[in-house]
């Protein structure tokens, strides 16, 4: 029953994210005829798909630049709509426990409170917004913004979206870098919805702008890229922001107000599988809206993030910046690598760049290490397309694959 419900959660992302509010509707239909005519919901579905047949008549008869605006705002509320309705759906399949508060004096409790809590209440997110800016309560604000962040991605709530890009400016800097990079995470893993929520935009832009433009928010993001792929889990404190990498007078603020304790607990709390779930966030990154806004076609900045991404293993990257994904795997092959894979990809940047005889003596190198043609095949054949793709004429790519066959 959970993977049908995943299924059709799916469906409604996938659905709004293309402004099919007809197809979703159909998913929430279903919700509502489980929860029985009773359930609150029933006029805002209807207000909904009235307001988009509207939209669509128009659409079809007059050129109105304003349509795409009320269009965006109509699938606002279908995305809102589907959160409420999911959220009651959740507590009556006993998916989610009906939650009445939490104990402001046990870490224990504040963390099951923000990971469960489907309903948050207004003060709620007032007791968090209050942690997060008071050195007292700030280990708790640790524990509850980690716990918040792992509720949003199941939960969407745009009041506890605001909450989090409202703590990148706390003045304790560990809750602010804590904020900054689960907003970071969140942005990222919620890009499809952006766009219809410009609320949520404007408090992250007016966020960067009280940071300073958005520099340090890059700086977080790189750390963010580089521990993607890593043992974050064991090796980096509160989950994603690593003890070791912050400055010398933030750790010792961490030791003054005790946080040690929260940085522990949360550590012991993340499960093992979030590192593919990090992977999959890194994957997507150049392509969505957080990308562009702090990138912004800066090239030094692109570059950074490339070179970062590519030593951490993200190998699509050197599709686009084969000159950094040259340096990297040199590197890697000068250090003394023998996967036939850093050589494949070494060869890879090189031709991109148009040095083929040194591309065909390092592909060379990759065929003797695989031993048998067909594991050579297995790392070779899935890139043919991107090379092409990127400027390769494919002739040379069937003629250079054949001479290795020979060779």
């Amino acid at each position: 029953m959970a993977n049908e419900l995943a299924d059709q959660v799916n469906t409604i992302e996938r659905s709004l994210g293309e402004c099919m509010i007809e197809t979703a509707s159909t998913v929430i239909r279903m919700w509502l005829n489980e929860l029985g005519d009773n359930n609150p919901y029933e006029e805002a579905l209807q207000t909904i798909r009235k307001t988009y047949h509207d939209l669509f008549v128009t659409w079809l008869n007059v050129d109105d630049p304003k349509a795409e605006k009320a269009l965006n705002k109509v699938t606002g509320d279908a995305y809102q709509l589907a959160d409420a309705v999911y959220a009651d759906i959740r507590l009556k399949r006993g998916l989610s426990p009906q939650m009445h508060g939490f104990s402001r004096q046990s870490p224990d409790s504040i963390l099951h409170y923000f990971e469960n809590c489907i309903q948050l209440q207004p003060e709620d997110l007032e007791w968090l917004h209050d942690a997060m800016n008071s050195e007292e309560q700030a280990s708790s604000a640790l524990i509850a913004i980690m716990a918040l962040t792992r509720n949003l991605r199941e939960c969407f709530s745009i009041d506890a979206f605001i909450t989090l890009i409202e703590g990148m400016t706390s003045q304790n800097e560990v809750v602010a870098d804590l904020c900054t990079t689960n907003v970071i995470t969140l942005l990222i893993h919620y890009d499809i919805r952006i766009d219809f929520f410009p609320q949520i935009q404007e408090a992250f832009l007016n966020a960067l702008t009280a940071i300073g433009e958005g520099d340090h928010v890059f700086e977080v993001l790189c750390a963010f890229v580089d521990c993607s792929k890593k043992a974050w889990l064991e090796d980096f404190a509160m989950g994603m922001v690593p003890f070791s990498w912050m400055p010398p007078e933030v750790q010792k603020l961490v030791e003054m107000a005790n946080m040690r304790d929260s940085v522990d607990l949360l550590q012991e709390w993340a499960p093992k599988e979030e590192t593919k779930y990090m992977e999959e966030l890194v994957n997507n990154l150049p392509d969505t809206w957080l990308y562009e806004v702090l990138v912004n076609g800066n090239e030094a900045k692109e570059n950074t993030l490339a070179f970062v991404g590519l030593q951490c293993g993200y190998r699509d990257m050197m599709w686009n910046h084969p000159e950094l994904g040259e340096r990297v795997y040199r590197d890697l092959l000068r250090k003394g690598s023998d996967k036939p894979q850093d050589y494949v990809n070494y060869a890879h940047c090189l031709l991109l760049k148009g040095d083929r005889m040194m591309a065909y003596e390092n592909y060379k190198q990759a065929r003797q290490l695989c031993g048998s043609l067909r594991d050579f095949y297995d790392l070779f054949r899935p890139d043919r397309r991107a090379l092409v793709e990127h400027g390769v004429p494919l002739d040379y790519v069937y003629a250079l694959e054949d001479n290795l066959v020979v060779g």
